[in-house]
């Protein structure tokens, strides 16, 4: 499924409950963290997480990034792409394969 039909059907399902009233960019981007904070949950007694709870919590942080991306006008591809291309120009291949080192101290 392209990321342009999943858009579609998350505008669906908040247009259908009338949610975009609350889909400040501000409020987005609390539930991203808030999300983010019950996906990281799923690994807080170790490494090995449920598969499901993951994906469940994943999901819930993707959709609201969409949701994020969308209210803000932005193209999910296009920023994604934008940040690749600058990692790339920050971590180049020959400095930075295998390694975790920040970039200002490779």
């Amino acid at each position: 499924m392209s990321h342009e039909r999943t858009m579609d059907l998350i505008r669906q399902m908040v247009s259908e409950r009338e949610w975009s009233q609350f889909h400040t960019p501000e409020n987005l981007a609390k539930s991203i963290s808030i999300e983010s904070g019950e996906l990281l949950e799923s690994f807080q007694w170790g490494g090995e997480a449920d598969i499901d709870e993951v994906q469940s919590e994943l999901a819930d942080v993707l959709t609201y990034c969409f949701l994020l991306a969308d209210a803000l006008g932005l193209d999910v591809d296009e920023i994604v792409q934008t940040k690749l291309g600058k990692t790339h120009e920050k971590y180049p291949v020959n400095l930075a394969k295998g390694r975790s080192t920040k970039y200002d101290r490779l």
